[in-house]
Formats: structure tokens, C-alpha cells, sequence
């Protein structure tokens, strides 16, 4: 575009061919926006007039059906409960992104509620939106909540992709889809306009095909946002000239320290994982990094559990004070009655409200557990219903669950397919980015590597990320274990993409 050989009506125009190429088989578009066209058109005619807003000046993306936009799009959660209501303005993020000039395509499809309505259910399934899918294999977990944001840009059906994270669901999508995701500190991006789920763990994070990509995306919406209050924290201690200036080449390797938490989380991981992820470390190394193994999260037993993702760990050990769950039920019964005050033309005002909805469209929103209601549903609305039994409380058990699940962590180099890690993060409010690492021969979904960091240390995450982001794409596979192919990130290769789109197995 900077050259003029492509504009942007041009660049939105192929994203929509290959969306409509794609979408009856990966369904990643929720609702197309009809202005999109539109918008890249008068984003040419600032070019032409010689205003550039920055990189993402005339780029199209799309944004989780969560977030709200002040257009002609519904804002639902996916669900129908909230069809036809209308947000008092665009969520802030969005806001940052017109205004710097990137084009929205339209909303991409999620788990219903984001994640938050059932403890058994096909991932990546809601109501209004039907099932995304992984386009690596069209028949297990794509991951979420943020599915279709993450599927849209492993597919190139957009160029980058905003979701949100409450425990996973940027960083656990990315990796299932072997693209970047990027999930910040807890108060760096602002949530106002997104429909919420805890106050304390909601973030608004990126999707790209590169580190540079999402990196982007990042710059152009961090910052502080005073309708919400979280956002003032970062004062002081984000950089001058945002992110991409941290961006780095495999040779700043030499200067880095990674931890390795062993016993925390790599002990979780697939032997096949194991294989491909320790030639990654070996690699790293070999460009003069040094890696330490067994730096371990204070208290692990306490915080990791043994048996997979689980975020009610501390209930299910017979602790509910030491439950990220417990905060995030009451939290969730506060914030969303917070969000639904402010929208119009909609009954819908409380969880009250979305509870009786789902039991009266049992047939699409399976408010009872299947066989009553919907196979997708399995388990019905759990999650609402336990949310809705706290009323809201606030009370001693919640204050300690609180104080216990804001722990903290350092520069760490983890896997997320194993989903303790991104769900300890989560519970400190810090920031993950994961990178490609390579793919299940059984299964054909990728997994990848992760780094952890402190509150507010984007920085390095920007650039230990992009430097090995560099290490893969340009080192040679000659004193290597696995081949080169496998440290870069590889194509979707559509298995099962004849078979129908129904609720998929969550594996």
C-alpha cells in the first residue's frame, strides 16, 4: 500500500474472498461488517492525500463478538440473548484501532459468554454464531474462547485479530492455531465496552501471524482509558513509542536468561511435545541464551494443578479461598449487571435475566444440561448458575481467593498446551505470549512455546519473542534433532474437511 500497488479496498476485498473460500468450513465470521468496504475506501483516500495514520492504516481485522462496536454490528457474547441491543459506544480498543486507521471486517465467532456459561461444552460453539473450527483438524478443540478470532488469522482470512482473555482463551487459541498471541498485563489494554467476566483477570489481547503483527495490534490499543480504572495503574511504567521499537533479532539471545519450570509445568507435557519444544531450547542456547532449568513458581502445589487446566483447583482440593473460580463467579454476577445497565433497546439486565432467557429457548441456548438441552451445552448453564448462587458477595471467602491467586512469577519459558501455565498467569493479572513451536504428528494441531513475564514487562516479552521468533525462520536444521520445518510455523493442512460442522470434541 505504501508503494501503491495494493489498496486497501483491494486488501479488504481479498480477505473477503477468502472468507467467503473458508467460512462454511472454518466459520470464523460471526457478522461481516457491511461499512467494511466503505471504510477502506476512505482509509485510500488519506493515503492518497498524504495521511498515513501508521502500520495498520488501511488493514482489516476483526474483533471477538464480545467487544462492542458503535455500528451497524451486534455486540452478543453469542448468544441471542442479547440480539438487537445496542452499546453506548465502541469498546476502547476498537476506538484505538479506527483511529489508527485499521479497518473492521466484522466480528468473529467464540464460545458463547466466553467460556464463562458451562463446565461441558463444545468449545468455540455459541448459539448465534454456530461452530468454529481449527482448520489443522476440523474435528477436535479449535480452542477458546476466542476461536474464531484466532482460526481468522491462522486461515489468512484477516490480517490480525483482537480477542480477550479472562484464563486462556488468547493464549490457548493461538497455540491450537500455531500463530502469536499475545495476552498483556491486566490493565494495560482496556476492557470498557467488552463484555466482561472478572474485573481482575479480564484482558484485551492480539492475534498475528507474526510477533511484529500482533505487536501492532498491541500498540495501537494499549493505553489509559479512565472508564476503566485498571488502566490507571500503567502509569509510569509502559515505553515512550509503544512496543515495536523492543522488536529484536535472534543475536540480542546472547544476552538472555530464561527459567525453566520444570516441576511446575513441563513435567505436564506429551512426550511429543517434549521432543520438538527441547530441540527449541537446545536452539536457543546454541545462539548463546542461557537456560535455567527448575526455577520453579513459589508454592506450585498449591497453585498448579496436577490433572490439567482448572480453575476451580483450590474447590476441588477442598479450599474455595484459594479458587481463582470463586472470584471469577462473583465477579462475573457484578461486572456483567454493570455492562447490561448500559445498553439499549434489550430486557436483558442481569444474569437473572440471561439465566430465565437460556431456560425459555432451550432448544438454541440449552439452559438444562443435554438430552433437555443442547448437545453443544452439555452440561446446560453451570457456570452462569454458580455465578448466579453468589449473589454477588464479596465477602471473606472471595477476599482470600483473591489475595491467594495474585501471586507472582518471572521471566519463564513454559508450554502452554499444558493449560496450568497461561491459568497462573491469569490469576496474577501478567502477561503471556506464545510463539509456533510445531504440530502433533496423531492429531495434526500445533502446540506452542510461551513466555511469562511480570506486570508491565511487555518490553521483554517483545523482544525475547521476536528474537526467537528470528532463531526458527533463519537457522539452518544441519546440527539440529528435528528438521527446520518444524520450529517454523506450518500451514493448516484442513483434515476432516469433509466431515459436518457439529459441536467438536474437546480434546
Amino acid at each position: 500500500m505504501g508503494n501503491g500497488t495494493l489498496t486497501s479496498v483491494q486488501l479488504v476485498t481479498c480477505y473477503m474472498m477468502r472468507t467467503y473460500q473458508t467460512q462454511d468450513y472454518a466459520n470464523t465470521l460471526l457478522q461481516p461488517n457491511p461499512d467494511a468496504l466503505a471504510i477502506a475506501a476512505a482509509r485510500d483516500a488519506e493515503r492518497q492525500a498524504g495521511r498515513v495514520r501508521g502500520p495498520l492504516h488501511g488493514v482489516p481485522f476483526t474483533v471477538k463478538d464480545n467487544i462492542g462496536t458503535r455500528d451497524r454490528l451486534e455486540t452478543t457474547a453469542g448468544s441471542w440473548a442479547l440480539l438487537g441491543s445496542r452499546v453506548p459506544r465502541d469498546a476502547h480498543a476498537v476506538g484505538r484501532l479506527r483511529d489508527a486507521g485499521a479497518v473492521l471486517l466484522g466480528k468473529a465467532t467464540l464460545s458463547e459468554w466466553a467460556d464463562m456459561r458451562s463446565a461441558n461444552y463444545s468449545e468455540g460453539y455459541s448459539a448465534r454464531g454456530g461452530q468454529a473450527r481449527s482448520a489443522y483438524n476440523l474435528t477436535l478443540n479449535p480452542g477458546g474462547s476466542s476461536s474464531g478470532s484466532a482460526v481468522g488469522v491462522a486461515i489468512n482470512a484477516v490480517a490480525f485479530s483482537v480477542g480477550t482473555e479472562t484464563d486462556g482463551s488468547v493464549i490457548n487459541p493461538a497455540e491450537r492455531n500455531a500463530i502469536v498471541g499475545f495476552k498483556p498485563t491486566v490493565g494495560l489494554t482496556s476492557r470498557a465496552g467488552v463484555i466482561p467476566e472478572s474485573e481482575h483477570q479480564d484482558s484485551v489481547g492480539t492475534f498475528g501471524r507474526t510477533v511484529r503483527d500482533a505487536v501492532y495490534a498491541l500498540d495501537a490499543i494499549y493505553g489509559e482509558d479512565t472508564r476503566d480504572n485498571y488502566t490507571l495503574a500503567q502509569r509510569g511504567k509502559t515505553p515512550q513509542g509503544g512496543y515495536a521499537q523492543f522488536l529484536a533479532t535472534k543475536d540480542c539471545l546472547k544476552d538472555a536468561t530464561f527459567g525453566l519450570p520444570w516441576k511446575s509445568f513441563w513435567v505436564h507435557a506429551d512426550e511429543e511435545q517434549l521432543n520438538v519444544l527441547k530441540s527449541i531450547l537446545s536452539l536457543i542456547e546454541s545462539a548463546g541464551a542461557t537456560i535455567i532449568n527448575g526455577t520453579e513458581i513459589a508454592d506450585y502445589e498449591r497453585l498448579v494443578s496436577p490433572d490439567g487446566w482448572d480453575w476451580d483447583y483450590g474447590g476441588t482440593r477442598g479450599y474455595p479461598n484459594e479458587s481463582e473460580y470463586t472470584v471469577v463467579k462473583v465477579d462475573f454476577y457484578n461486572n456483567i449487571r454493570a455492562y447490561l445497565a448500559e445498553l439499549d433497546n434489550t430486557a436483558i439486565k442481569s444474569l437473572e435475566d440471561i439465566v430465565q432467557y437460556n431456560y425459555d429457548n432451550d432448544g438454541s441456548e440449552g439452559g438444562h444440561p443435554w438430552p433437555l438441552g443442547h448437545p453443544a451445552f452439555y452440561s446446560g448453564q453451570d457456570g452462569l448458575l454458580g455465578s448466579l448462587a453468589t449473589r454477588g458477595a464479596r465477602d471473606a471467602t472471595y477476599e482470600q481467593a483473591l489475595r491467594f491467586t495474585q501471586s507472582t512469577l518471572s521471566g519463564l519459558l513454559v508450554p502452554p498446551d499444558v493449560g496450568q501455565t497461561y491459568q497462573v498467569a491469569a490469576q496474577a493479572g501478567y502477561p503471556v505470549l506464545t510463539i509456533p513451536a510445531g504440530v502433533h504428528a496423531s492429531t495434526g494441531m500445533p502446540f506452542g512455546l510461551a513466555l511469562m513475564q511480570t506486570a508491565w514487562a511487555e518490553a521483554e516479552l517483545v523482544r525475547w519473542a521476536s528474537a526467537i521468533e528470528d532463531l526458527q525462520l533463519t537457522s539452518s536444521s544441519e546440527n539440529n534433532d528435528i528438521t527446520t520445518s518444524s520450529y517454523k510455523r506450518t500451514l493448516p493442512r484442513w483434515h476432516g474437511y469433509l466431515r459436518r460442522n457439529i459441536p467438536v470434541l474437546n480434546l
